[in-house]
């Protein structure tokens, strides 16, 4: 693994900036991979690795960067929860560690640097220096990973009845003996004109 100065030059080259939540990004993902037994996510190690994210906020691009997790490698998989948190797999061992940010890591920055008004730069300063037990709560737990789930996966791709449009991954709605897309059934995230 890289050192945490050189994840955080990557993370900054990667989002466009550097801040407080690339900080617990770079530092949830570390925390992460070490308590696996990881060590080259990017290289050797890269297949072994499927991570979870909650949140699409600053914390998930450096989360990205150290773990080597891409969308379209389908090995970062996000779950809209809005928390600052991420789940860590190992494909190969089946072990997972979930890493979430503690809220009283906030107040702990305050206390450790009030000489600093500027929030962004003293949670960064301070989130580099807390200990992982003070500044994330970590938990071992199991993820159920169906094949379609895996990188790299080669499955049947259907085509919804209504709309025409091809479904990948198992992604289809059966309803009523037709094939649907999920927009066509109904969970869709925007609205024709």
């Amino acid at each position: 693994m890289k050192s945490l100065d050189e994840y955080l030059l990557d993370a900054e080259q990667a989002h466009g900036h550097l801040c407080a939540g690339q900080m617990l990004g770079v530092r949830m993902a570390m925390l992460g991979l070490t308590l696996l037994g990881i060590d080259d996510p990017r290289g050797k190690d890269r297949k072994r690795l499927v991570t979870f994210v909650e949140i699409d906020r600053c914390m998930t691009d450096a989360v990205a960067v150290v773990t080597g997790c891409r969308l379209g490698k389908r090995a970062l998989k996000f779950r809209d929860w809005g928390k600052v948190a991420a789940t860590f797999v190992d494909v190969t061992t089946g072990k997972a560690i979930r890493v979430a940010a503690k809220e009283s890591s906030k107040a702990l920055a305050r206390q450790m640097h009030p000489e600093i008004t500027d929030k962004n730069r003293q949670q960064m300063l301070a989130y580099r220096e807390i200990a992982d037990g003070d500044l994330f709560a970590t938990q071992w737990v199991q993820v159920s990973l169906p094949p379609e789930e895996f990188p790299g996966y080669k499955g049947d791709r259907v085509v919804c009845d209504q709309c025409g449009e091809g479904i990948n991954f198992r992604r289809e709605v059966q309803r009523e003996g037709q094939t649907l897309c999920r927009g066509c059934a109904g969970e869709s995230y925007c609205t024709p004109l």
